[in-house]
């Protein structure tokens, strides 16, 4: 689609990478289940695998259906390409896999989902890396954390589970000081929301598991690159810049330009990590996308109309809807997400742990599992799951301390959610 960046959201998500199959003339994109593609010559099948010609050669590497999803998130958070993978945590181990290397480090948010700083705190030191946490809240404390093995900042755009809204400006002019990226986790604002390329972000991941499939039925992630980021820029990134012994010292900044991350990503990263997203897979993401503008109109509706009622509840401590205008959050929607604030956000209980416990036991509608950004109301008390590997300080830094309950609205009515809310706090709180 030649004319794509001139035509609305709503037609993007739909049309997007899209084009009626050429062998059948089918109009919804098919499910290519095939591990392998047939060269047309021994030519042909050299050009390939040198990166001297695009295509397909075997699904850990491309795939028709996987391509049309590539393209198409891309496009909404206008990127120069995308890689998809196998789920959220393994789009941010490709994000980080082309600029780290032992003994560096990422600056990363403490509000940040309880898996991703385990992830960072934990796993990643198996590979001698490193990540420092800071409250982003905290510009002269991010600042300082960045030192000269420091390849990344880290930060969601929308803070799972609090629902804080990050000033990705500031922390993208504080990147490009520092000449390294910035990584923005997009996965709780969608594009329709949220658009961190514009704002300054290097790099975009997405947990295509949530809001973007939108109806609880596949993991898969994203690595969208903004091919604005000048990689030769300094000796800081020598998988992007230095020749490439796999490739015959091909240089993938020098060679592919604005999509050297994205040729990176999948010529190495899927290459040799293997994390690939299954076709299955980004078929049901693609036409959840279809619906994303519709349903995140309606996900903003119901939690602006939950949260103010929550407000009022006796039983109720807190509530962290960044739409509220008792939010220290507020100021920063207008800018970072002008849709809207998102559909998640956290409750804080007078009662307690022991509260938390038996209102997530008591509600009806809600459904209590470990997700979010689907259709269907969720609920999960965090410090006892998501974030349990977490020490308390740990839970508190993150929003998700032992008297909160983690809240995702769905698009159901919005009196519904409120009367299956009120008995559920009425019997928690005795």
């Amino acid at each position: 689609m030649t004319d794509a960046p001139q035509m609305g959201f709503d037609t993007l998500q739909i049309h997007a990478g899209a084009r009626p199959d050429p062998a059948t003339g089918a109009r919804q994109t098919p499910i290519y289940q095939s591990t392998a593609y047939v060269f047309r010559d021994a030519e042909h099948a050299a050009a390939l695998f040198n990166l001297q010609e695009v295509g397909y050669i075997y699904s850990r590497l491309t795939n028709p259906t996987v391509a049309v999803l590539q393209e198409r998130i891309a496009t909404l958070e206008g990127g120069a390409g995308a890689v998809c993978c196998s789920s959220g945590h393994a789009a941010q181990i490709m994000a980080l896999f082309p600029l780290m290397g032992p003994g560096k480090n990422v600056v990363a948010s403490t509000r940040l989902y309880g898996g991703t700083i385990t992830q960072f705190s934990q796993t990643i030191k198996r590979f001698g890396w490193e990540a420092k946490f800071v409250d982003f809240d905290d510009v002269e404390a991010v600042k300082a954390a960045i030192d000269d093995d420091t390849r990344a900042v880290f930060c969601e755009s929308i803070a799972n589970p609090g629902g804080y809204v990050t000033d990705i400006p500031t922390i993208a002019g504080i990147s490009d000081a520092a000449g390294i990226p910035l990584i923005v986790d997009n996965t709780s604002a969608t594009p329709y929301l949220c658009n961190p390329i514009s704002l300054g972000a290097t790099l975009v991941v997405h947990s295509t598991t949530k809001y973007l499939t939108g109806n609880g039925t596949v993991t898969g992630g994203c690595v969208v690159d903004s091919g604005k980021f000048d990689w030769s820029a300094n000796n800081k990134f020598p998988s992007l810049s230095a020749p490439e012994p796999a490739y015959h010292g091909l240089k993938f900044h020098e060679t592919f330009g604005p999509l050297a991350f994205t040729f990176h990503g999948i010529a190495i990263g899927l290459r040799d990590l293997g994390m690939t997203m299954n076709p299955q897979a980004a078929h049901y993401t693609l036409m959840g996308i279809e619906t994303l503008s519709l349903r995140m109109e309606r996900h903003v509706e119901n939690a602006l109309t939950v949260s103010k009622w929550l407000e009022t509840h006796d039983a109720v401590d807190y509530v962290t809807y960044a739409g509220l205008e008792s939010s220290p959050y507020n100021s920063r929607v207008a800018t970072v997400c002008p849709k809207g604030a998102g559909g998640l956000f956290t409750v804080a209980l007078k009662g307690g742990y022991d509260a938390c416990v038996k209102f997530v036991d008591s509600l009806e509608i809600f459904s209590h599992v470990a997700n979010l950004g689907d259709t269907r109301s969720l609920v999960i008390h965090s410090a006892s799951t998501t974030h349990r590997q977490l020490s308390e300080d740990q839970q508190i830094a993150a929003g998700a301390a032992p008297n909160v309950v983690r809240i995702s609205i769905g698009i159901e009515n919005a009196e519904d959610l409120i009367a299956d809310l009120d008995q559920a706090l009425n019997k928690a709180n005795g």
